[in-house]
């Protein structure tokens, strides 16, 4: 593991600092990665093995020019074609991929973008992932709303104009249980007309709950589908069973959520695998669930309080884009979401090739919307944030920057009968 992911040690407690370097220098004082805890469902799905199977075997070096060309020229990308884009012999093509990958939006999604903003309500944290600015073990301001500071939050987006939003917490069920966050999910059903969900993995039952409160779609980042690397990355808590949370969009589904979506956080392990895994992920899920709306993410590592050397490797934004537009190709139905975590010049640029839907008044925060919103300084105490974004635009920015670019921002086409 790279010394880069760890956080400083500063203000624990020297039990915790000696649970925490044990973790970190010690294998056998983890949890096989790989075994289900007690309470966790294990459903039959063959998705898992198959999305496996092509990652594992994947070598993106030996793919040519010839191979990358052939891809640009079939009208429909196989997983072959797809492997071959993803390919370093595919980067001299980024220019014709991005000209195929702008059809196939233009032709699927239109000139629309959609717009949505993150709120997240709590970041307390049990998992001890060492990249993550929430992991348990490092020394930040820890805050839960109350349903009363979620209301005002929530009115306060929603009086922006924002019609969707995205309901995070942090992965504590001790903190943010299931109870929760429905209710939550009935407060956002009376401002929003879209309601998602970035929580920790739960049971189908548990995502029937949610839907019945009014959530709609659920986002689950994998962060790496390298299994040794996530063993490496992930050393405690429920987050480090692998397994339990590649099939969390499956179980989302049987419990009756309309949509979910997918990611690895680029940059934690070879990012051209982790891209290939996120996109068959879909795809065979797709196969399985056709009537289900899915989604891409495509995020890069970001610097976190107590850690500002955590950098996204070599995923830089040539390869970060073509990614992007191997993605569009290779599954031209599916939504597309570029976050905060990217630049607006980048942000703005990829929506007219390959990305169909953006964040707009980002805060990683805990209970900062209102200031954040209103220009005015609050007299509560805000929880800190998970990572540090790079473009902070307004709703009102973004939409204009959008309209500027020749295309159509877009806040809700949903509609409830």
């Amino acid at each position: 593991m790279e010394n880069q992911f760890f956080v400083d040690s500063e203000n624990l407690s020297p039990k915790a600092l000696q649970k925490k370097h044990q973790l970190e220098t010690d294998p056998s004082t983890r949890k096989n990665h790989m075994e289900y805890l007690p309470g966790m469902e294990i459903i039959a799905s063959d998705v898992c093995a198959n999305v496996m199977e092509h990652m594992r075997a994947y070598d993106h070096t030996v793919y040519t020019a010839k191979e990358v060309k052939a891809a640009l020229e079939h009208q429909t990308c196989t997983i072959e074609d797809f492997k071959a884009l993803l390919s370093p012999a595919a980067e001299p093509f980024l220019e014709q991929m991005a000209q195929k990958a702008r059809m196939e939006t233009s032709k699927h999604f239109g000139n629309t973008v959609y717009l949505f903003t993150p709120l997240y309500i709590a970041n307390y944290c049990e998992n001890y992932c060492v990249y993550c600015g929430f992991n348990c073990y490092n020394h930040i301001q820890r805050m839960k709303l109350s349903m009363q500071q979620i209301e005002r939050e929530m009115k306060v987006i929603a009086d922006s104009g924002m019609e969707e939003i995205l309901i995070l917490t942090g992965e504590s069920r001790g903190q943010s249980d299931v109870n929760y966050i429905g209710e939550a999910c009935k407060l956002a059903r009376k401002y929003f007309r879209m309601v998602g969900l970035e929580i920790y993995p739960v049971n189908t039952d548990e995502y029937r709950y949610l839907h019945e409160c009014g959530a709609d779609y659920v986002t689950v980042f994998q962060e790496t589908y390298d299994t040794d690397q996530y063993e490496q990355l992930h050393l405690l808590g429920h987050k480090r069973v692998w397994p339990y949370r590649f099939d969390a969009q499956e179980r989302a589904l049987r419990g009756g959520m309309r949509g979910v979506a997918f990611s690895a956080l680029l940059g934690l392990s070879d990012f051209r695998k982790d891209a290939l895994a996120s996109a068959l992920h879909v795809y065979f899920l797709q196969r399985k669930y056709p009537h289900a709306e899915m989604s891409l993410s495509c995020p890069r590592l970001r610097p976190i309080i107590n850690n500002d050397k955590i950098n996204p490797r070599d995923v830089h934004e040539k390869q970060l884009c073509q990614i992007l537009c191997a993605y569009r190709i290779f599954l031209p139905f599916v939504g597309i979401t570029v976050s905060s975590r990217e630049s607006a010049e980048f942000r703005n640029g990829i929506v007219k090739i390959a990305a169909t839907k953006v964040s707009a008044g980002v805060s990683t925060g805990i209970g900062d919307h209102e200031s954040k919103y209103s220009g005015t300084e609050s007299n509560e105490v805000a929880g800190d944030e998970q990572f540090e974004i790079d473009d902070s635009r307004s709703l009102e920015a973004m939409y204009k920057d959008i309209a500027d670019e020749g295309l159509q921002p877009v806040l809700n086409d949903y509609l409830y009968v």
